[in-house]
């Protein structure tokens, strides 16, 4: 499927989002060209593929050049982290090669600092919707317009993701690399768009998410380690639309590439 160059909303946010961890500072420059000191929570140092993290006091800018840190056999195979693979993929499938391969994608992604329901709910585009702990971006549960991944699921690698024609690689479902390997099945995967934050496919007592547990938009509120005070949050689940439903819960933010 083709990735749209860029991909612009509009976002709303006013204030810092809370955490249950000291809160790291940046220097930003406003439009007087005065340094402001503003604070960037600490929930997004787990991010730790992104090349840079900033913050304006309206949204988390978060920079990333979209390359996995695990081996896949989507890179070329000059690189260190090739690996073939012959094996099984998501839901049982015998893997099957895309032609695509893995190529540098630089992208600069803005997300509400606070964000908010917006009941409008846009849809989630074809293309990045957010962005996961290791710099690579999450896609929705679609392989092109109305079409389901059903298609594609055999291309996912070791890992779980792929490249697509551009070869911007990608994840459409849980990312078990950062589940099994840098994280939990309950932990924090990253951020959708719309800044509101994405967990693995399990809670923190262990118990499997379900579609049923979940709202129209594939989430839902309860406090996390990182939010104790609660917070709306998507989850990975093992069957569609597996991130995100019916659309974004708040309002979405911006990727450029």
């Amino acid at each position: 499927m083709k990735t749209p160059k860029t991909i612009v909303f509009l976002a709303l946010a006013t204030s810092l989002i809370s955490c249950n961890k000291s809160d790291s500072t940046i220097t930003s420059t406003n439009n007087n060209n005065s340094s402001t000191t503003v604070a960037v929570p600490a929930v997004y140092s787990k991010i730790y593929g992104a090349t840079s993290i900033t913050n304006d006091g309206t949204y988390i800018t978060i920079k990333t050049k979209n390359l996995p840190d695990h081996k896949s056999t989507y890179y070329p195979t000059s690189n260190a982290l090739y690996e073939a693979y012959t094996g099984t993929t998501f839901g049982g499938y015998t893997f099957n090669k895309n032609p695509n391969s893995i190529l540098e994608q630089a992208a600069t992604i803005k997300i509400p600092v606070n964000p908010k329901l917006n009941t409008a709910h846009a849809a989630t585009p074809l293309g990045p919707i957010g962005v996961s702990l290791n710099g690579v971006v999450f896609f929705n549960q679609y392989a092109g317009p109305n079409q389901p991944l059903s298609g594609e699921i055999v291309s996912f690698d070791k890992y779980y993701g792929h490249p697509q024609q551009s070869g911007m690689y990608h994840y459409h479902v849980e990312p078990i690399y950062l589940t099994t390997v840098k994280s939990t099945k309950s932990g924090l995967m990253g951020f959708l768009l719309d800044g509101f934050p994405v967990y693995g496919p399990q809670e923190e007592d262990g118990t499997l998410v379900t579609n049923s547990m979940m709202d129209d938009y594939h989430g839902h509120t309860h406090k996390t380690v990182d939010y104790p005070n609660g917070i709306y949050h998507y989850h990975f689940t093992n069957e569609s639309p597996y991130l995100n439903g019916s659309g974004f819960y708040g309002t979405p933010g911006t990727i450029t590439q």
